[in-house]
């Protein structure tokens, strides 16, 4: 076992709440030293030493309006290779922590910068969380059913799919331009963009008329009587994705519907009346039968399991899906390698002082 690819990686965190936490854990995980500044009394979802989003790294405790301690800051960045910084727009630069001062004092630094809005435009400074940056790009719109309310997938598009894998993408780019030019940069990571740019396809469908606005009226929004969740005996679902032809055919034969006169697959005026014939054998058995049932047919039908079945699931188990640090389960480190495979990530430490790391930085 190898330290991972990114074994020799010097990132300094600069403490926040989502996407950049996120991001700094993927970074420790697959092999960088990280270190996490953390604000004394900063606002916390979750207790810091309990918080696995904290682990693979290190933390110190600064008070960044104290000119001496954002001294020390300073001076350890002038020996990273990243700095990863979620604040509003302006306020690293008032603490003198900003991209121009520090990459004034370590040229080769990559200034990793998240933002929800971006550093520029008439939102630029107004505050939002996930659920505001996929709404005003249309990512919302198009999720959850069509006589309800839009439904926020967690806050899985905006702050980690839109946000911390945008910035990471960035980062680890930079980085490899960095190794011809020697120079580092300012990357530009903001989550309405990041977000935005996951729903590339449906874009690319809708610029050729193939994707309605309206909501549950699509292949894959729930529309599509092949492609959505059911309701079982239990009151527990499976998933059904079976979209081309010979996964439908398997899909007939497992609810035992060969033979019925139904519509065809991609009448898309009949999609209700299916949805509702479809609806009423699922709702027949126990989604565990189903589960059998469909085992070895290739249906791409899925029993939705919880968190706890999840990470108990045999296949989780073959792949070593989940590790398990402190009592806490949690996933493990992805994605995998062949070579530089990662450690398993170390749990979440209680502070430690800056100096630890200065002197390890800086020894010859």
């Amino acid at each position: 076992m190898t330290a991972g690819p990114l074994d020799r990686l010097r990132v300094v965190e600069l403490g926040g709440i989502g996407p950049v936490p996120h991001a700094a854990m993927v970074l420790g995980d697959l092999g960088a030293d990280v270190v996490r500044i953390q604000r004394p009394g900063g606002f916390t979802i979750t207790d810091p030493e309990r918080d696995h989003l904290l682990r693979s790294r290190r933390t110190h405790v600064l008070d960044l309006k104290d000119p001496a301690q954002r001294d020390e800051v300073r001076e350890l960045t002038d020996h990273a290779d990243v700095v990863l910084e979620g604040f509003r727009p302006g306020v690293a630069e008032r603490l003198g922590l900003g991209p121009d001062e520090l990459t004034g004092r370590n040229p080769a630094l990559v200034y990793g910068r998240m933002t929800g809005w971006g550093g520029d435009g008439p939102l630029a400074g107004a505050v939002g969380h996930d659920i505001n940056y996929i709404a005003a790009n249309g990512t919302l719109h198009a999720i959850g059913p069509a006589a309800e309310p839009p439904v926020a997938p967690l806050n899985l598009a905006g702050d980690f799919g839109g946000g911390s894998m945008l910035l990471l993408t960035g980062v680890l780019a930079a980085l490899w331009e960095r190794q011809s030019s020697g120079r580092g940069q300012v990357v530009d990571a903001a989550m309405i963009d990041g977000s935005a740019l996951l729903m590339q396809a449906v874009w690319a469908w809708r610029g050729s008329d193939r994707w309605d606005d309206g909501r549950e009226a699509n292949l894959l929004d729930g529309a599509a009587p092949y492609y959505r969740c059911y309701r079982c005996a239990d009151d527990r679902f499976v998933a059904v994705g079976a979209i081309e032809p010979a996964f439908y055919a398997d899909l007939l034969k497992g609810l035992g519907l060969i033979g019925e006169d139904l519509p065809d697959q991609d009448d898309r005026a009949a999609w209700p009346a299916l949805r509702e014939r479809f609806a009423a054998e699922f709702a027949s058995r126990p989604r565990d039968d189903w589960a059998a049932v469909f085992a070895d047919l290739d249906a791409c039908v899925t029993p939705v399991l919880t968190f706890s079945e999840a990470a108990d699931h045999p296949h989780a188990h073959a792949r070593d899906a989940f590790v398990e640090l402190e009592g806490i389960v949690q996933p493990a480190p992805a994605p995998r390698f062949s070579r530089t495979a990662p450690g398993t990530p170390t749990a979440p430490q209680p502070p430690s002082e800056i100096q630890d790391t200065l002197v390890r930085w800086t020894a010859p």
